[in-house]
C-alpha cells in the first residue's frame, strides 16, 4: 500500500478472527449479487497469517457448537462458504457424514476457517496493527463522515492511514491471569499453551499445574496427563471440582438468534435473569465427555495405586514466586484461605479472558461515543456504537457487547447472523456517493 491510500473504504475492519472473517464472506456474496452499489473493504490483521486459537488446538479437542453454526449457514444456508461446502470442497464430505458428530474437532474447524480466508484474502492486510483511528485533522464537526486508521506495518514500511467510512472493530479476547501473577517461560496462559509447551524439553516439566474450572483447564490438564506419562499434574479448580455444561435442547435456545433481540429489549430483570440461569452454558463449565475422562484416568490410577493427577479443589493462585529455577505457586484452600506452596516446573493459567475493550484504540473518538449508566458504551441493536450526531460514520463492534446483546456477544453461536446484521446497517445507512467522489479501489489492486 502506498503512504496515504488515495480512496474511501466503506469498511475497514480492524482484526481479521472468525467474527471479521464472517463479515467478509457476507461482504463477499453481497457482491457476488451484483448489487448495483457495492461495498469497498478492506480488513487489518496484525498477525503475519490468519490463525484462531492456534495454541488451543489439542488432538481430539473438539468445537462446543455444531458444525452448523459457521461462517454462513444461519444466514445464507445456500453460502458457498458454510462447512459443508468446505468439506464438499475437500472431499471429506461422505466421511464426515459417517461419523455422525454434530462436533468436529478443532483442528478441522480451523481448517475451515484457513480455507474460508483464503478466498477473501485479497481483502486482508495481514501484518498490519492499527495504532489508533481519528478523525481527520481538517473534518468540520458537522461533517465528520469518514475516520482515520493508523497502522503499523509489520513488514517495516512505516505508518500508513486508511480512511473509512466505517469501522468494525473486532480485536478478540484478552487474556486474564490471577491477580498480581505475571507470565514468563514457566508461567503461562493457556493462549499460549502449545507454542510454550513445544519449547520446552518434556523432561523437564516433572511437576505441572493447571488453574481453572473451564474447558480449557480441563482439556490442557488431560493433554498434559496423557503427553507427560512421568509427571504428576495438579489440577487447581477454584470450585469443588468441574461443573459440566449445560447443553441441552432447551438451554441452547438462549444461542438462537431472537434471543439476542430478547436480551437486548428486555428489562434489567430480564437481563439478570439470562446471566443467572443461563451462565453455566458457557463460562466456568466443562463437556461432560472430558470430565468423565479426566476422572477415570483418576480412578484408574487409584485403583492402580499411583497419584499422577491430583484435583486441589476450592483452591486458587495466590501468587508465584521464583527462587532461581524453581517455580512455587502459592495457594489458598477452602472458605479459610489456608496458604499452601506448590513446587512446580510449571503453571498454566487457563484463568479466561477479559472482554474486547476498544477505548484506547478511539482514543479522542470516544467524546462522541455516548455511555450509559454503568459507564459503557451504549450501543445499537445492529451493533453500532450510540454516537453524538456530527459523527456519521459509523463504528461497529464484534464482542465487548455482553451488556446489550447478551452471552452470544463474543461467541461463535451467533456469528453469521451477527455479521449479516452489520452489513445490512452499514448497507441501510450508507449515503450514494456523488459524481465527484473518488473511485474506490479495490483491496486487492493496493496490495499489489
Amino acid at each position: 500500500m502506498s503512504d496515504r491510500e488515495s480512496g474511501t473504504y466503506d469498511v475497514v475492519g480492524i482484526g481479521f478472527g472468525p467474527s471479521n472473517l464472517s463479515l467478509a464472506v457476507a461482504l463477499e456474496e453481497h457482491r457476488a449479487n451484483g448489487t448495483e452499489n457495492q461495498i469497498s473493504s478492506l480488513f487489518l490483521e496484525r498477525q503475519a497469517s490468519f490463525g484462531w486459537h492456534r495454541n488451543m488446538l489439542l488432538p481430539s479437542a473438539t468445537m462446543q457448537i455444531s458444525f452448523l453454526k459457521d461462517l454462513a449457514t444461519f444466514r445464507n444456508p445456500t453460502s458457498s462458504f458454510s462447512f459443508i461446502a468446505y468439506l464438499h470442497a475437500v472431499g471429506r464430505l461422505p466421511q464426515f457424514v459417517n461419523n455422525q458428530d454434530f462436533f468436529p474437532t478443532r483442528q478441522e474447524f480451523h481448517q475451515y476457517l484457513e480455507w474460508a480466508q483464503a478466498r477473501v484474502a485479497e481483502r486482508v492486510a495481514y501484518g498490519s496493527e492499527v495504532r489508533s483511528i481519528r478523525l481527520p485533522s481538517d473534518a468540520e464537526p458537522e461533517r465528520a463522515d469518514h475516520l482515520r486508521v493508523e497502522v503499523v506495518d509489520a513488514t517495516g514500511r512505516g505508518v500508513r492511514t486508511i480512511e473509512a467510512r466505517n469501522v468494525v472493530i473486532s480485536t478478540g479476547l484478552v487474556p486474564s491471569m490471577p491477580e498480581g501473577v505475571e507470565r514468563d517461560e514457566r508461567v503461562w496462559h493457556s493462549s499460549e499453551f502449545l507454542e510454550r509447551f513445544r519449547r520446552t524439553d518434556p523432561r523437564e516439566l516433572c511437576r505441572v499445574a493447571v488453574a481453572g474450572a473451564g474447558q480449557s483447564a480441563a482439556e490442557i490438564a488431560r493433554f498434559l496427563y496423557d503427553e507427560l506419562p512421568h509427571a504428576e499434574v495438579y489440577a487447581v479448580v477454584p470450585s469443588y471440582g468441574y461443573s459440566i455444561a449445560d447443553d441441552s435442547p432447551f438451554a441452547n435456545q438462549i444461542f438462537d438468534p431472537s434471543a439476542v433481540d430478547d436480551y437486548y429489549f428486555g428489562t434489567e430483570q430480564t437481563r439478570d435473569a439470562f446471566w443467572r440461569y443461563h451462565s453455566n452454558t458457557n463460562y466456568s463449565v466443562v463437556d461432560d465427555d472430558v470430565i468423565r475422562g479426566l476422572y477415570r484416568r483418576w480412578y484408574d490410577d487409584e485403583v492402580r495405586g499411583v497419584r499422577r493427577l491430583e484435583f486441589l479443589n476450592l483452591t486458587r493462585v495466590a501468587d508465584v514466586k521464583r527462587l532461581g529455577a524453581e517455580t512455587r505457586v502459592i495457594l489458598h484452600k477452602g472458605p479459610d484461605a489456608e496458604v499452601r506452596e506448590l513446587a512446580v516446573d510449571a503453571l498454566v493459567c487457563a484463568t479466561g479472558y477479559d472482554a474486547m475493550e476498544p477505548t484506547g484504540l478511539l482514543g479522542d473518538l470516544d467524546r462522541f461515543c455516548l455511555r450509559g449508566e454503568a459507564g459503557r458504551y451504549r450501543v445499537e441493536r445492529d451493533y453500532r456504537i450510540a454516537t453524538a450526531p456530527e459523527l456519521r460514520c459509523g463504528i461497529y463492534l464484534q464482542g465487548g457487547t455482553e451488556h446489550t446483546h447478551g452471552l452470544t456477544s463474543s461467541l461463535l453461536s451467533n456469528l453469521a447472523m451477527r455479521s449479516g446484521e452489520i452489513l445490512d446497517s452499514i448497507v441501510a445507512r450508507r449515503v450514494p456517493r456523488d459524481a465527484g467522489s473518488p473511485v474506490l479501489a479495490k483491496a486487492g489492486g493496493e496490495l499489489g
